[in-house]
């Protein structure tokens, strides 16, 4: 048997099928293989063969004068068999070759000339350390043999936290890179609304809050590219990562699975930090593909039940309070029919209807529970046709998404602020009444597009040029109902009663929510028609009408309740060229964005006109020979404003709400939100749609023909941030008025007060600046095992956590993003991380996997309790800057306080068992936390301490060592 040689050659070819890798496109790769005789010359003539069992259609050609033969539109697998034949060369196969969505591998098999006649050789091609020395995208590309083999969640959220550098994150919406991590705002730390999420091209991304509005059953994933940087001109990005995940389709062999997992309390170890509760969940699910008619109609479908029951403790006394259940049945469904040999249709469907019958968080009184609704359905209709060099790809894709909360207790919400009895208040004390209203939601989108790739071969090159066009429109619609007396009450507890308005707002020591303070006063006085000092002066000792009799100090009252469906309406363009040219690849492109923003009445209330990001890489292969490459990349990141902004300053016909001091014995209205009469807030003509700069350069190398290693460093930088402005404070006659920090009404468009609560502008002097360095090292299956191991630096330092949300940084002068000590490190960020995971296959069919995560800890503010807002902590003392005598953010306050650095490892053990022809059955346990090492992973941050915690003080943990029991039939 001669040696064979397995190599990425020099020269790469046009990726895939339709527009390979877009959010639109046909999920597929491509192949360029050149076949060359033992001395490495080319061999024309040969025949190629191309195809995978779990593959829709095969693919063939002959190599050309140069040896060369090109396969596009192959669909993602990892058990591709290439089959080389011809006259007066050896038959050759190369099995378990792997294909990769948008992605061209190039491979070279050196055959022997001998007789066709003689015994084919057969090799193992696999080609998953294989460089791709023509893309300078970084991310993971995860695949079934590496989520089927490790212990990870049964979600395509939790696959995230493979990818090197993803922070840790419980709510499945991780954090990466310069993604924001951190809110102030509960002071919510482990959920990023920077990611872009789609399922076989369907943008479920939630287009209120940033995060994923959509499930599926994990089993049918045949491929989830997670993409970090230096994103094509093809895809949006922002901040954050793109998840792209493309499901089975499939096949000319019938196949599917039925499986069965379960976990209970006692499978878990006791919980040293938390109530011990009971619960128990199951997850079942059904597969199966295959032909309807052979080579042109396939199928593949899904069905799955999720279900989870847990008991919860109250957090003050420890004992059982409640009971939740959580049911989700997700359906999947797909027919591809390929109508000619240049003509494919795509149908997919699912849904994913989710009912929650409350929170299962310990540190949530039952009186505050909800129950959730949410889910919907979601289709694609795609047609691709190839000419020649030619392919043409449209169709059009609609999302639904449910998220609608009923209070389980319809009482008064009554929040209580305690002083002389803090030290001995919890929860049930300051948490009286129920959660205070029911949220009916639905975001929803629908898309149409178009994209056409060409490929072109000159003397300057071998060139694949895409371009596409899309429209899209988001709605959100959403109806607040107040429940109990239709206000929510912030109060002061009867113990307290006397206090004054300087005296409530300005202590510090106060357990409780406060939703005034002395920024509220020029409002309050005008309101009530009474002095600022009168204001500061006013006495809280009445309990008239308290739903709980507390002391009145605060309160939002619902006056009219009606649904309002507020839209986006976008347009997106992109160009771009691949040029490669002997060893150098070059990517020129550009994405222009364009969206229109509209009111609950249908009327347009503002566009952010065409914003144009350029996209630009170039990578070499340094020895042309695909062993090694050096990158870099340059290109910007447009991250359009999202609907929750668009509710600020279009919700024109739905919930009007006003907010009221207790004043002299009565209920005083200081600012009315929401109503055609009184726009909570206007776009300001100047805003200007937020953006992030990448650069970053890379290097990677083979060093074995089964390891490779990588390292790249980035910079991004985050600019014209968005935030809302309380006029008042900023322009001419406001609190600022004549200092450095003042705005001008030209600089947001205006001659005139536009006599808005707020307007929506781009935040002076707001930037985040982000620099990180990841190392990975990869070794693909071989001699029975596989590992990947990384380590990330993430250096991130800015003056706003703001993302498109209305925070405090326009209302408050002290923490303008230019005011003294705002510019420090961002809170939120994980600056060391690292992780290993890997598997050993025994011969037996056993498999150990293994995955071990750490990180330095999670940074956080030193902070003050603002409207439920995380602060951080003020100077006791003030003193003046940019002639403005005020108390400024004191000195090394901003992400002054980290978390503990901890390292959780969790291991699978799994069986495979062969017991008839074409079936085989799977065994698995999975053992989290197998250390049981219940670190901390947050901890109090208000300096006053919540009432439940003080400063400091561990707040959440790791969960205990639990198991996990699954079984699944394959056939």
């Amino acid at each position: 048997m001669k040696k064979f040689r397995n190599s990425i050659t020099a020269f790469a070819v046009a990726a895939a099928l339709g527009v390979s890798g877009t959010a639109f496109a046909l999920d597929t790769g491509g192949l360029k293989i050149r076949v060359t005789d033992a001395n490495g010359s080319p061999i024309a003539g040969a025949t190629v063969l191309v195809q995978a069992p779990d593959a829709l259609a095969s693919k063939n050609a002959v190599s050309d004068a140069d040896g060369y033969v090109t396969l596009r539109g192959l669909d993602a697998s990892n058990q591709y068999t290439v089959s080389i034949n011809g006259a007066n060369v050896q038959p050759f196969e190369a099995t378990d070759v792997r294909v990769q969505t948008g992605k061209s591998l190039n491979l070279t098999y050196s055959l022997s000339g001998t007789d066709s006649d003689l015994e084919t050789i057969t090799v193992s091609g696999r080609s998953m350390a294989a460089i791709d020395t023509t893309s300078a995208t970084t991310g993971l590309d995860i695949t079934l043999d590496m989520t089927e083999s490790l212990p990870t969640g049964r979600s395509y959220q939790s696959y995230l936290q493979l990818t090197p550098g993803v922070k840790p994150s419980a709510t499945g919406n991780p954090s990466s890179k310069s993604g924001v991590n951190y809110a102030d705002g509960g002071g919510v730390t482990g959920q990023s609304t920077d990611n872009v999420y789609y399922i076989d091209g369907v943008n479920v991304t939630d287009n209120s809050s940033g995060t994923f509005g959509g499930n599926i059953n994990s089993e049918i994933i045949q491929e989830q590219q997670v993409i970090t940087g230096a994103l094509p001109a093809k895809y949006a990005g922002g901040g954050g990562l793109v998840s792209r995940v493309v499901t089975k389709s499939g096949g000319n062999e019938f196949h599917g699975s039925i499986n069965y997992y379960l976990q209970n309390d006692s499978l878990v170890s006791d919980d040293e930090n938390k109530p011990s509760a009971g619960f128990s969940t199951f997850d079942t699910a059904v597969t199966l593909g295959g032909p309807i008619i052979q080579d042109k109609l396939w199928f593949f479908a899904s069905y799955q039940i999720k279900n989870r029951k847990d008991d919860v403790a109250n957090p003050d006394t420890g004992l059982i309070s409640r009971s939740v259940e959580n049911e989700s049945t997700l359906g999947f469904g797909k027919v591809t029919w390929q109508a000619t040999e240049d003509d494919r249709l795509v149908v997919t469907y699912f849904n994913d209807p989710t009912d929650v019958s409350g929170r299962r968080d310990f540190d949530v009184l039952s009186n505050r529970d909800r129950s959730r609704t949410s889910g919907g359905d979601n289709y694609k209709v795609d047609y691709s046709h190839t000419w020649d060099d030619v392919v043409v790809n449209a169709g059009f894709m609609s999302h639904e998404s449910e998220l609608s909360d009923l209070a389980k207790d319809k009482s008064t919400r009554n929040d209580v602020a305690y002083l002389t009895d803090a030290a001995t208040v919890g929860q049930t004390d300051t948490d009286l009444g129920g959660l205070g209203s029911d949220t009916l939601r639905n975001r929803n989108k629908e898309s149409s597009y178009i994209n056409i790739e060409y490929y072109l071969d000159t003397d300057f090159g071998f060139h694949t040029i895409e371009a596409g066009y899309s429209t899209e429109t988001n709605e959100n619609i959403t109806n607040l109902a107040y429940t109990g007396d239709g206000a929510q009450y912030t109060s002061i507890a009867a113990a307290d009663s006397g206090v004054s308005f300087s005296e409530y707002t300005d202590g510090t020591e106060w357990v409780g929510s406060k939703d005034i303070s002395n920024d509220d006063i020029p409002r309050i006085a005008a309101g009530a028609g009474i002095s600022e000092a009168d204001v500061e002066a006013i006495v809280f000792n009445s309990t008239v009408g308290n739903p709980t009799g507390d002391v009145n100090a605060y309160r939002i009252i619902q006056t009219q309740q009606a649904e309002s469906k507020l839209e986006t309406k976008g347009q997106t363009f992109y160009l771009q060229d691949k040029i490669i040219i002997d060893d150098l690849t070059l990517n020129i492109g550009f994405r222009a964005e364009k969206w229109e923003h509209f009111a609950s009445t249908g009327a347009k209330i503002f566009t952010f006109d065409w914003d144009i990001a350029h996209r630009l890489s170039a990578v070499y292969d340094i020895d042309g020979d695909g062993d090694s490459k050096v990158w870099a990349f340059a290109g910007r990141y447009y991250d359009p404003i999202r609907t929750d902004m668009t509710s600020f300053a279009g919700n024109l016909t739905g919930s009007v709400r006003e907010e009221q001091v207790f004043v002299n014995g009565a209920w005083e209205t200081f600012r009315t939100r929401g109503g055609v009469g009184t726009q909570d807030a206007f776009f300001a003509p100047t805003t200007k749609t937020p953006y992030t700069d990448e650069y970053l350069i890379g290097y990677s190398k083979n060093l074995t023909e089964d390891t490779n290693i990588s390292v790249t460093y980035t910079n991004r930088k985050t600019r014209d941030i968005l935030e809302d402005y309380d006029l008042g404070v900023y322009t001419e006659g406001g609190q600022l008025d004549g200092t450095s920090l003042a705005l001008p009404l030209s600089y947001f468009g205006y001659t005139e007060n536009p006599g808005s609560n707020y307007v929506l502008a781009t935040l002076e002097g707001g930037k985040r600046d982000y620099q990180g360095i990841e190392l990975t090292f990869n070794k693909l299956r071989s001699d029975n095992w596989t590992m990947r191991a990384s380590y990330t630096y993430n250096d991130a330092e800015g003056n706003s956590n703001s993302d498109g949300n209305a925070d405090l940084q326009g209302d408050f002068y002290y923490l303008d993003p230019r005011a003294p000590n705002m510019y420090d490190k961002q809170p939120g960020n994980i600056e060391h991380s690292a992780r290993v995971f890997g598997t050993y296959f025994f011969d037996n069919g056993f498999e150990i996997g293994a995955i071990y995560n750490w990180n330095s800890g999670t940074l956080y503010n030193k902070a003050t309790n603002v409207y439920g807002r995380y602060v951080p902590l003020r100077e006791t003392s003030s003193y003046d800057f940019g002639g403005y005598d005020g108390t400024w953010i004191a000195p090394g306050n901003v992400a002054s306080e980290s978390t503990p650095a901890y390292g959780t490892l969790d291991m699978r053990l799994k069986y495979n068992y062969d017991f008839a022809d074409d079936y085989s059955a799977e065994f698995f346990l999975d053992i989290f936390n197998v250390l049981d090492d219940q670190a901390t992973i947050e901890e109090e941050a208000f300096i006053a301490g919540s009432g439940s915690f003080d400063f400091g003080q561990s707040k959440d943990w790791v969960e205990p060592r639990r198991f996990y029991l699954g079984a699944k039939l394959i056939f």
